[in-house]
């Protein structure tokens, strides 16, 4: 599986109206793989890709137990740019 999930932030929709999209992807997929499936779900041609990965975090948190301590998991973001006139528009899609 390539594709996690779509980010839905305010950043990211500020990058609409430039045809760019966010996309949480697979920690080893390449730039090749990632077009070749956004191609294959939308259909649609892509002008640019750019790739980030974020590393480990510490986490704790306190319980009744007394602190916990943890690490979140590695984070690969991908910013998409489609050509003109290609827009997906992942809050009013109705899933069946």
């Amino acid at each position: 599986m390539i594709l996690i999930k779509p980010f839905i932030t305010e950043k990211s929709y500020k990058g609409n109206k430039y045809n760019c999209f966010t996309f949480s992807v697979n920690i080893n997929c390449n730039k090749n793989k990632i077009q070749k499936k956004i191609n294959e779900l939308f259909g649609f041609s892509i002008k640019n890709i750019r790739t980030m990965i974020y590393p480990k975090k510490d986490k704790s948190k306190y319980t009744k137990k007394g602190f916990l301590y943890g690490k979140t998991n590695r984070l690969k973001k991908v910013i998409v740019q489609f050509y003109e006139n290609q827009k997906i528009d992942f809050l009013n899609q109705k899933e069946n």
